[in-house]
């Protein structure tokens, strides 16, 4: 299983999203690879130490490496992590005109000599060509939605996107689901997006919905999931559902 997180608006709770469902895979004994692709990398910046770390995903896009070599283990049992740099900005420029530029990840995940039971890709928000790599090598997309105004937009471009990418470059991709992230209980607004999105996605949105959170802001800034950092949050409690709620509908 290969999971995609991905939405082209920025602050809707991608990262988050990688860096707690990876974690939560990995405390249910999943051997599990979080790839991050986005030059901020603030996926590896929440597993690793940015300054011990020589080469990226960006050196491995561009063949100058393999994923083997720059794979690096988190602190957290089961977890490995193959670090991004702002390098990663770069990607699309170097790669311009190359015929086999979509499927650069996917080529070098099949050279990959380590077994994982499950890998998260982290995007960046864009529908570029570090994107489309994505969408190539994934088997699932995982769409986090913020429950805000203005939630919807743009999703028509990345649904029409994934289509394309289903119709010819990857055929066994699939839609796991829509997760309504940054949701406020005690707003009125927050509520009527919520069901806006359910109503647009039906089936398709994850009955787990993540709530905002102070414990889910800090974690990345101490180095830690929120499995670690406040195990008995809400923000614990709700990617662990979702956890569980993705391994259902992969039928695993």
């Amino acid at each position: 299983m290969i999971i995609a997180i991905t939405n082209q608006k920025g602050g809707v709770g991608k990262t988050t999203t990688a860096i707690n469902l990876s974690a939560a895979f990995a405390q249910k004994q999943l051997r599990t690879l979080l790839i991050d692709l986005d030059p901020q990398a603030n996926s590896t910046m929440s597993f690793l130490d940015p300054h011990a770390i020589n080469t990226t995903i960006y050196d491995v896009m561009l063949a100058n490496t393999t994923l083997d070599d720059i794979i690096r283990p988190a602190e957290i049992p089961n977890l490995w992590v193959a670090p991004a740099a702002i390098s990663m900005a770069k990607f699309e420029g170097a790669l311009a005109g190359e015929i086999d530029a979509p499927f650069r990840l996917a080529d070098r995940l099949k050279a990959c000599s380590l077994e994982y039971d499950t890998i998260v890709i982290d995007t960046p928000p864009t529908l570029g060509l570090t994107t489309v790599n994505a969408f190539v090598a994934a088997t699932h997309v995982l769409i986090p939605i913020q429950a805000s105004y203005f939630a919807l937009e743009g999703t028509d471009d990345l649904l029409e996107t994934i289509d394309k990418i289903k119709a010819r470059a990857n055929t066994e991709l699939r839609l796991l689901g829509v997760l309504i992230t940054l949701f406020d209980k005690r707003t009125v607004l927050s509520r009527q997006v919520a069901d806006e999105i359910r109503e647009v996605f039906g089936d398709l949105s994850f009955d787990t919905v993540i709530t905002k959170s102070v414990r889910l802001e800090e974690a990345p800034a101490h180095h830690l999931s929120i499995f670690e950092h406040a195990p008995n949050s809400s923000g614990a409690y709700e990617y662990y559902q979702l956890c569980e709620e993705v391994l259902e509908r992969v039928g695993a």
